[in-house]
């Protein structure tokens, strides 16, 4: 904190630090709660906290499993419901809620041990639509997103290779700073544009190896579910 406070000096905003575990409900209401009384409002919400065990279905740790879905999905639910309530409370009708899911929510990776971490951003992909289903039948004009990194060069990862540092080279990582471009990019989009979902893309040409990230764009109509999807490549 004392770090992030040092590079953020003469920066607009100010920086607040909460301590709370994002798996019990009442560290989640009394962190909203401090919210309320002391900035009064919120206006984004980014649910980027995860974890991550290497656990088989056969023979994993029920405590594992049990973590995975706790932080991954039901922490991530109660914080979405809690910026929501006080989103409309406030009358902010231009928030956004950004969901950092992962490659693994759309597709089960060969890695052994990673079923039950997969699972969890599956839920989080299907989370996102039905929370954007469920703000257009309220009406309202608040936003969400998922993005969807692959790999990036983050405590986790060095955590499933068991290797520290990864060898250069060895496959593309994403850096902590990319993913945190890709908030900014989605909170930049203009109010009429619902970036549902963005999300990482490796391109191979020879021994080049490219990052991009797939951007599925839809204009938002509140009046319906559906809307044209156009899918974007951002290098």
């Amino acid at each position: 904190f004392q770090e992030l406070s040092a590079e953020l000096k003469g920066a607009p905003g100010k920086l607040h630090a909460l301590k709370g575990d994002l798996t019990k409900e009442e560290d989640i209401l009394a962190a909203f709660d401090w919210i309320k009384k002391n900035l009064g409002r919120i206006d984004v919400l980014v649910n980027n906290a995860a974890v991550l065990h290497i656990s088989t279905l056969t023979g994993g740790e029920t405590s594992h499993w049990k973590q995975i879905f706790d932080l991954n999905v039901i922490g991530l639910s109660i914080c979405t419901r809690e910026a929501f309530k006080l989103m409309k409370e406030k009358g902010v009708d231009d928030g956004h809620i950004i969901h950092i899911n992962s490659v693994a929510g759309h597709r089960l990776g060969n890695h052994p041990g990673v079923v039950s971490y997969s699972a969890s951003k599956h839920a989080v992909t299907v989370l996102t639509e039905g929370l954007r289903r469920e703000l257009v039948q309220l009406g309202s004009k608040i936003r969400v997103t998922s993005i969807s990194p692959g790999a990036v060069d983050t405590d986790m990862i060095k955590g499933i290779t068991g290797r520290v540092p990864i060898p250069e080279g060895e496959f593309p990582l994403l850096r902590a700073e990319d993913i945190a471009n890709a908030v900014t990019y989605v909170l930049g989009t203009p109010p009429h544009v619902q970036c549902t979902a963005l999300g990482e893309k490796s391109c191979s040409s020879m021994s080049v190896q490219q990052v991009a990230y797939e951007l599925d764009v839809w204009s938002y109509t509140p009046r319906h579910l559906g809307a044209r999807q156009q899918n974007t490549y951002l290098n």
